[in-house]
């Protein structure tokens, strides 16, 4: 798991007046000269404090504070804002009036407030969730209960309504684990055995590989390493074709099928040579060991099982040339004509496939 830092943000919405008919802050028409805190009806009969003032002037900041983490949705204002209104803490809470506020004091200045955590957002009253492809928005009512004297109410009801706007960060891996191991298998060149071996690796230092299962996310980077083993540092190692499939079969046509390598080449764009050195690209056909790296992916149909395969060939290690693919854009004739140089390269049994599960229904 990880962490990402994020941008939130918050929205005030304050309403005062009666059950049936709010109208943020009331204040006193003859007092209310100061635009950026009170608004007049059209009328000129009536004003309004904007949000987070109160008082017959406007005059008063209720520090009305929004308060959105990763874990808590929260709103805060000061206590004698809601002592102005007529409004006891008592008769404060969510619209689940089991969700109540709390008075809390703040560098020597009393607030009513309410946190309530995300696990009881729908419990307290949160109104569905607003999504769309960028954000997730909360929206919860701090809200005071009607003063019933009788069967008549004198009091206003307060209602404070706040949203926690969120990035809405999408973590998508796939839903299996990559079970990674190593498979070495022996050719026979002339009257010598050489091993081959194909493994991943944690990451591009490739000085740790996977014995467990890992789960790699799409989009991370995968970091594979083909060796000959035995004899070491003899033979040259190209890798002619890499690609994966949905079944442990190279040759299989059933399933989907996607070509990372392709004669010698990357075929996906995300494939990248690396060097022995770390932070060095790296190529392909110039050592006994074959480092590449590509970022992880899914089929879009089942099975979610991946297998990698690559074909390989070795090279003598007297002629290095013969070893290095091309990797320019060539015409068809000239694809064409250098075939049966390729091919006499290959001729040979060592040419073969191995497999490197990242299934955990193989092995």
């Amino acid at each position: 798991m990880f962490f990402i830092a994020v941008k939130r943000s918050a929205l005030l919405v304050l309403f005062l007046g009666f059950v049936f008919h709010r109208v943020e802050g009331i204040c006193s028409v003859q007092n209310c000269t100061d635009s950026s805190r009170c608004v007049l009806s059209k009328d000129q009969r009536s004003c309004k404090c904007i949000t987070g003032y109160y008082g017959d002037h406007c005059d008063k900041n209720a520090d009305i504070k929004v308060l959105c983490s990763a874990d808590v949705l929260g709103i805060r204002a000061k206590e004698d804002f809601f002592i102005y209104h007529n409004v006891s803490l008592e008769y404060l809470h969510q619209p689940n009036d089991t969700c109540r506020a709390l008075k809390t004091t703040i560098n020597n200045v009393t607030y009513y407030a309410s946190r309530i955590s995300k696990e009881n957002y729908f419990t307290c009253g949160g109104r569905p969730l607003e999504k769309n492809i960028t954000h997730i928005t909360y929206s919860l009512s701090l809200v005071s209960q009607p003063q019933v004297y009788r069967n008549i109410i004198r009091n206003p009801v307060i209602r404070l309504e706040y949203k926690c706007v969120f990035p809405y960060v999408r973590k998508v891996s796939l839903p299996f684990p990559i079970i990674p191991y190593s498979i070495e298998t022996l050719v026979r060149v002339d009257d010598l055995d050489a091993a081959i071996r194909m493994m991943l690796y944690t990451d591009h230092t490739y000085s740790e590989a996977y014995h467990s299962a890992p789960s790699i996310e799409l989009r991370s980077k995968v970091y594979v390493e083909v060796k000959v083993t035995e004899p070491a540092d003899f033979f040259l190692l190209r890798l002619n074709k890499c690609w994966a499939t949905q079944t442990p079969q190279p040759n299989t046509t059933e399933g989907a099928y996607h070509l990372l390598l392709q004669n010698g080449c990357a075929d996906d764009h995300t494939v990248s040579f690396l060097a022995d050195d770390v932070g060095q690209y790296g190529s392909n056909g110039e050592g006994s060991t074959v480092r590449y790296s590509f970022e992880m992916f899914r089929f879009t149909t089942e099975p979610l099982e991946l297998y990698l395969h690559c074909s390989v060939q070795l090279c003598a290690p007297d002629d290095p040339e013969s070893c290095k693919p091309n990797c320019n854009s060539i015409s068809k004739r000239e694809a064409v004509r250098a075939r049966p140089i390729q091919g006499l390269l290959t001729t040979a049994p060592s040419r073969w496939t191995c497999r490197g599960c990242l299934s955990p229904t193989c092995g």
